[in-house]
């Protein structure tokens, strides 16, 4: 019986198994939301789908809490996770909306080059650019935000992805001709 109330005893004062977890995992969060949530909104162009990403990245981080672990760049790896989870909800979608009317709103302008045409325009390419990138494999869509999307340059990129610059320059390379090749059918189309 006393092995029992001891065992009852320490039941009652200590954590659960994966509080120590739940609690790195909240200072993960903290520390990293915001490139998650930019990372996110630089492919999705969409504040909510954004939001979106940046649940299921912890969500999925929060289960797989192991692999992280072993992980050698925890920002990288959440920048790659948060990167491919942008891109399979763009793929999920037929389109999605870049912008709401309502933040349109004050960009209108007298300005030519602000009129409703050249932003419906603006808007229509950006989609059309975001479901392009999408249908690339992970990994080429992937360096392609990366490097036109966020800016990175090409050793950086290769860092972040944990690969050689060459092939991430191959890699820009492939994406950058198909996507030009796909530009061209489609604005050829429209004309």
């Amino acid at each position: 019986m006393d092995d029992m109330e001891a065992l009852a005893t320490r039941a009652q004062h200590s954590e659960p198994p994966n509080a120590f977890a739940l609690r790195d995992l909240e200072q993960v969060f903290r520390e990293h939301h915001t490139l998650v949530f930019r990372a996110a909104y630089r492919i999705t162009g969409n504040a909510q789908d954004a939001e979106d990403v940046l649940q299921t990245v912890f969500l999925r981080l929060s289960r797989r809490q192991e692999d992280a672990a072993q992980v050698d760049s925890l920002t990288g790896y959440l920048r790659r996770a948060a990167t491919n989870a942008a891109f399979d909800l763009m793929r999920s979608r037929q389109r999605a909306n870049s912008m709401p009317l309502e933040d349109l709103e004050p960009v209108l302008s007298t300005d030519a080059a602000r009129s409703p045409e050249r932003l419906y325009q603006a808007s229509e390419m950006r989609d059309w650019l975001r479901n392009t990138v999408s249908r690339l494999s992970p990994m080429a869509a992937q360096i392609f935000a990366l490097r036109f999307f966020e800016g990175k340059d090409n050793p950086e990129i290769a860092q972040i992805v944990g690969t050689s610059i060459g092939a991430v320059s191959v890699t820009l390379s492939r994406a950058r001709d198909r996507v030009e090749k796909e530009y061209n059918a489609f604005w050829r189309t429209q004309s």
